[in-house]
């Protein structure tokens, strides 16, 4: 569902069976200051305003990204915990970062109500976190490497360790990313997932499947980072996952895609628990 907000339009994930304590928006690239390359869609340029990028580190002139971090900042109850994401597999308490600081991490988990877990992309996958009862949230950020990685495993390791709770308690949503008809990739991505399904010869299967030869194209292939996606949280017990039909390359008059535009913004998937 699509919504406006102080000019800015937001997309509130339809997930099924996620708490009414829990607080879940994705932004898109409408609604903020910031000029092309980081501006609204091709479609609306005549008639919106600046795009809403929220990179710091895309080139943006800060006064933009820090003027449009301050229209998101308005709709929710707390600054979200901002992280520096490096395609790994750490997991932050975005409950305890302090004012200023931006930890070096991949994933958040906060069991505060009013801590803002955030996570920004451009084609990479995101993925919100809660529990059935909405006693903990989290946001992880799962580009190829980090999904290999095992950064969804350990999201939900971290939850679990405030929890006390079985794995099967926690439900997942995906975000906005790169979709199956357009992510290319090499074999070497393709070796990564076999080398974490090694040993197992049903996911060795279902990580094949999720690779799709391009005819002609020797050791290239269309990955799907949905069913990558799934395959991981299955690993972790989390079978209740919702979403994985939006695109952003594709969809470009709402979504940042560094993979169509090289040049490009980002947008935030953000999760807490209401106050």
């Amino acid at each position: 569902m699509q919504q406006s907000f102080q000019g800015a339009q937001w997309l509130v994930p339809d997930w099924p069976g996620a708490p009414d304590n829990i607080g879940f928006v994705c932004t898109t690239r409408r609604g903020g200051v910031s000029p092309a390359p980081y501006g609204p869609g091709p479609q609306e340029i005549a008639t919106a305003g600046g795009g809403l990028n929220l990179g710091v580190h895309v080139g943006d002139d800060p006064a933009n990204v820090a003027f449009n971090r301050a229209i998101v900042r308005g709709r929710l109850p707390s600054e979200p915990a901002w992280l520096s994401q490096v395609h790994g597999a750490a997991v932050a308490r975005a409950d305890r970062v302090a004012r200023g600081s931006v930890p070096e991490a991949d994933a958040s988990i906060a069991t505060m109500p009013g801590a803002i877990c955030a996570i920004q992309t451009a084609d990479c996958l995101p993925v919100l976190f809660t529990d059935r009862a909405g006693t903990v949230v989290g946001a992880a950020h799962a580009g190829w490497r980090g999904l290999a990685g095992g950064v969804l495993e350990a999201t939900v390791a971290a939850m679990r360790t405030e929890l006390a709770a079985p794995a099967d308690e926690i439900i997942a949503w995906l975000g906005p990313a790169i979709g199956p008809q357009e992510f290319e990739v090499g074999e070497e991505v393709l070796q990564a997932f076999l080398a974490g399904a090694a040993g197992d010869s049903y996911e060795q299967a279902a990580v094949r499947a999720a690779f799709v030869a391009r005819p002609g194209q020797p050791g290239k292939y269309l990955a799907d980072i949905y069913t990558l996606a799934r395959l991981a949280l299955k690993r972790a017990n989390v079978t209740d996952v919702s979403g994985g039909d939006l695109c952003t390359v594709t969809d470009a008059s709402r979504f940042y895609s560094y993979r169509r535009d090289k040049v490009t913004g980002r947008q935030a998937s953000l999760i807490w628990i209401k106050q």
